[in-house]
């Protein structure tokens, strides 16, 4: 122990070994020894020296630190000094100093020992093995010796952990560890371990990091947080930057919701710390990731709509309008708000009715391009304005409209009390500033882009240069600054737009060539031997010249397309002309400007190209390069190519039109189909309470039928001893005159059921007129004529349900009728037994023949049904007819329903009257039964009998 003393600084007897010496003997101590306490002082030693001597601890002592990972797990320390030892000689992450002094040594140590420590692959497995260990000594360092290795070595390391079992689920456990210091180190291993591979990204995605990261952003308090939730930002742009399968996981988990927090901003937003800036920044880059112009089309507009439908669109904005956020998040907010609404036109349509908050109020638009025109704002914050107008325009033919507008004569306000989007482009497009001349161009260019609409509009703006001259028009200005001789990119900005304006416009090129000055002007541009500087604004006049021919419809005798060739050829050469022409795409910036839509441009001189003015360029090149070779008679053949492109289109887009109104009447006859089924379904429901109901009412009529007939009985025994006196006559008077009110009401039943049965009869022939007239569409509709015969099966069930309700009625007339009987065989003058039993007797008669009726009018129900079926075979009835009439026989049904209830109402009230009859007869001494004496039989009235013979 007394050299580890030595070693660790104590005092020691003889000359000190070196270094080198000293890890020597430290190695053979932790291979040799047999003790742990030897060895795990051997392996602190080294650590304490692997910083000092880094070089020769990582070539004596990893091959034995590695074993002492792999034999001694059980002790956490020594575990824990390894691998703290093997992280400081892996590790690049020294003091400022020995960077300073070693910066490319450090670099080559710490790739050179990664690549022996990854050499066996079994070496990395044993890692991640040794950080799913739950002891703070063992996990912290060796997710630092993880992420380390990555930083020098990603890509191998990367594969290594891909193809190990649960490899990438075992490190995401440290999202969820506790300890905050392993999740933090757990965030930046996942950066390391996330960088440029996209499988690793899907595993990590799926494993649920979205909602862990932004529960740790949420929890570290979102933009105010730490460096903690840079970190977690930082790794969220690595999972989504350029993975639509994440992209898409991230919409479809509803995560974009979650950021709606983030752009919470006060009223006072001054004073915001660096660490604020930063995480805000990152928040709106991350914004940018779903939404870029790069991404997928379909991926980038259900992001772009999600973001206004949780209001994150709306959040942006009023940072957007908000005093005092700092300049570089207002510029990149406006960044954001630019590929959020680009080609969106409902994030478009809502960006154009945002207010700043001003007095009076002014559209966002216009504060946005006042900015754009102001020299004395920061050159990144008027390209920002710049992309934001051009996203607001792209796709939208609304917004462009809109713009044009307020140059038009009819809109301009006279007052001048408000600034217009359209006066600020000119004042732009005419000041001595030529940034402000190039954006204003530029700007000016994306509200005609692919709209030939508004170039024959923008045609009619006439500009008052001075006070006495006669106004001119917009064209002529730009063309009289382009004859001045301004500066380089005033006049290059005014090109662009001239070419975005006369393209694929004809009547534009026209008002071009009437002015005699311009084509001389262009053609002496070109044949001009000039410097580099001026090789592009040759190149744009040569573009120029070329859409004046390609496109000129030939109104002009003096500017036709064969005398402008010839021109070309005498004054110019072609060759010398195509050569011009190509000045334009070998330019430097040129290709800078192609590469993406947002303006990235480093310095105000290199605003040059547009990147939408550079596809026009690659389209115009090749054909106005055909177009100068050839000939007058290929000129013609080709209008009468275009010319008959121009008819196919149109007959193209008639079939268009009608297809278009094909789909959406099959989508309204599908809608409507959809209505009569559920309408169905209730009135089949319906049908089956009804059902029930009548079932119910035939139940109740079979026992009443059962009681009147055991009434008879009992009062045919007691015919002999029947006595009527004055009171009795009254009683039987009334009986007779309720039965004479039944029978009104009944025939005032079967009066309404004539009235529906003609309305039934007159919707029927309505039906055959309807399908006689449309026949000829019966083919496109005979999917739904097959529904309607369904549903006219349902009407016949309602038809048939009618009449067993018919039949109810009637055998309720019948029901009278009994009664009626029973009281008249209750009047002995009337007659005795024997007219009782005839009474009974007409009354089987009268149910016979009324059963006979219903079959008959069964049969010619069935018949009349055939029939319907035959006539809707050859109808085409429309919709709207059977929902009136399901509707009219569902208020039928109702009425019905209605007289059913009405109906059982009266009986209840007749029973109850006889039960009073027979409680009044009793009184008079007449023996009557109760309904539950009836079951005792013949035997009681016997016995009766006996007693009464008795008494006399």
């Amino acid at each position: 122990m007394s050299f580890l003393w030595g070693v660790m600084g104590g005092p020691s007897a003889g000359p000190q070994p070196s270094g080198a010496e000293t890890i020597q003997k430290l190695c053979d101590r932790v291979a040799s020894s047999t003790l742990l306490d030897d060895r795990r002082d051997a392996v602190r030693a080294l650590k304490s020296l692997s910083k000092k001597y880094r070089l020769e601890v990582g070539t004596q002592a990893m091959e034995h630190l590695i074993h002492v990972l792999q034999t001694d797990r059980s002790d956490s320390e020594i575990i824990g000094y390894a691998l703290d030892t093997l992280y400081n000689v892996i590790s690049n992450d020294l003091e400022e100093e020995e960077q300073e002094e070693n910066l490319t040594k450090v670099d080559d140590l710490g790739s050179q020992f990664t690549e022996i420590f990854i050499k066996q692959h079994e070496n990395v497995t044993l890692l991640l093995t040794l950080v799913e260990e739950f002891d703070f000594h063992v996990r912290w360092p060796g997710v630092k010796l993880l992420t380390s290795l990555l930083k020098q070595q990603g890509p191998q390391v990367q594969q290594i952990i891909l193809v190990s079992p649960m490899g990438v689920s075992r490190l995401m456990d440290l999202l969820a560890d506790s300890r905050e210091v392993i999740r933090n180190d757990g965030v930046l291993l996942l950066q390391q371990l996330t960088k440029s591979n996209a499988a690793i990204q899907k595993i990590v995605a799926f494993e649920n990091a979205f909602e862990r990261l932004l529960d740790i952003i949420t929890e570290e308090g979102n933009s105010d947080g730490g460096i903690v939730v840079e970190d977690c930002l930082l790794l969220l742009q690595n999972l989504l930057k350029n993975n639509n399968s994440n992209q898409n996981f991230f919409k479809e988990g509803s995560y974009i919701q979650r950021m709606k927090p983030w752009f919470e901003v006060g009223d006072d937003n001054c004073g915001w710390s660096a660490q604020k800036v930063t995480n805000l920044h990152l928040m709106l880059q991350l914004v940018r990731v779903l939404v870029s112009p790069t991404n997928p089309p379909g991926a980038t507009s259900s992001c772009q709509k999600a973001m206004f439908h949780c209001g994150l669109l709306q959040q942006l904005c009023t940072i957007l309008m908000a005093t005092g956020v700092p300049a570089d998040i207002l510029t990149e907010t406006i960044n954001t708000v630019s590929e959020v609404i680009r080609g969106c036109q409902m994030n478009q349509d809502y960006f154009a009715s945002v207010n700043a908050p001003s007095n009076p109020p002014r559209p966002a638009i216009v504060v946005l391009l006042m900015s754009m025109v102001n020299e004395r704002q920061p050159f990144v914050l008027r390209c920002a304005v710049l992309y934001c107008f051009q996203c607001f325009l792209y796709k939208n033919q609304k917004g462009q409209g809109e713009i044009v507008s307020t140059l038009l004569p009819s809109t301009i306000d006279a007052t001048g009390n408000s600034v217009s989007a359209g006066q600020l482009l000119c004042g732009g497009l005419f000041s001595t500033d030529s940034l402000s001349n190039w954006c204003a161009a530029v700007a000016l260019a994306h509200a005609l882009q692919e709209n030939a609409t508004l170039k024959e509009q923008l045609l009619r703006v006439q500009l008052a240069t001075s006070i006495g001259n006669p106004p001119v028009s917009l064209l002529q200005q730009c063309t009289n600054i382009l004859s001045q001789g301004s500066k380089v990119q005033t006049r290059v900005g005014l090109l662009m737009l001239l070419c975005t304006w006369l393209s694929n416009c004809s009547i534009a090129v026209t008002h071009f060539l009437h002015n005699p000055a311009n084509i001389p002007f262009l053609t002496g541009q070109i044949a001009e031997n000039l410097g580099e500087e001026e090789q592009l604004v040759q190149g744009l006049c040569a573009l120029l010249l070329g859409i004046s021919i390609y496109y000129n419809d030939n109104s002009l005798e003096n500017y036709r397309k064969e005398k402008l060739k010839q021109l070309i050829e005498k004054r110019i050469g072609r060759e010398n002309f195509i050569e011009k022409l190509g000045f334009i795409s070998k330019h430097e910036l040129y290709s800078r400007a192609a590469q993406k839509p947002q303006p990235g441009f480093s310095s105000p001189e290199h605003m040059m190209f547009d990147h939408e003015f550079t596809k026009l360029v690659k389209e115009l090149e090749g054909v106005i390069s055909k177009a100068i070779y050839k000939s007058s008679e290929e000129d013609k053949k080709e209008e009468e190519v275009k010319k008959t492109l121009e008819q196919h289109d149109n007959i193209v887009t008639q079939y268009k039109k009608v297809i278009r109104e094909q789909d959406q009447e099959l989508e309204e006859l599908k809608q409507r189909v959809t209505t009569l089924m559920s309408q169905n379904e209730q009135l089949q429901a319906t049908v089956t309470q009804q059902v029930s109901q009548i079932q119910q009412h035939k139940d109740q009529y079979n026992l009443l039928k059962v009681q009147l007939g055991k009434d008879t009985q009992h009062h045919n025994s007691h015919g002999d001893t029947f006595q009527m006196n004055g009171i009795q006559t009254e009683e039987v008077s009334k009986l007779k005159e309720e039965l004479e009110e039944w029978k009104s009401k009944h025939e005032l039943l079967q009066g309404q059921i004539r009235e529906k049965d003609f309305l039934i009869e007159k919707l029927k022939s309505s039906q055959l007129e309807i399908g006689t007239t449309e026949l000829s569409s019966q083919s496109s509709r005979s999917g739904g004529l097959e529904h309607n015969n369904e549903l006219q099966k349902e009407l016949e069930m309602l038809r048939s349900q009618l009449q067993l309700q018919s039949a109810e009625i009637s055998q309720l007339q019948i029901e009278n009728q009994k009664l009626q009987a029973m009281n008249t065989t209750a009047d002995p003058v009337l007659g005795d037994n024997g007219a009782t039993v005839a009474n009974s007797s007409e009354l089987e008669g009268q149910l016979e023949q009324e059963i006979k009726e219903l079959k008959s009018e069964v049969k010619a129900l069935s018949e009349e049904k055939e029939s319907l079926k035959q006539h809707l075979d050859s109808s085409s009835s429309t919709v709207a007819i059977l929902q009136d009439e399901k509707s009219k026989l569902q208020q039928e049904v109702a009425e019905s329903k209605k007289e059913q209830d009405d109906l059982l109402v009266l009986l209840a009230d007749q029973d109850q009257k006889l039960s009073a009859l027979k409680i009044k007869l009793k009184d008079l001494g007449v023996p009557v039964e109760d309904e539950d004496d009836i079951e005792s039989g013949d035997q009681g009235d016997e016995d009766e009998d006996v007693e009464e013979e008795e008494q006399d």
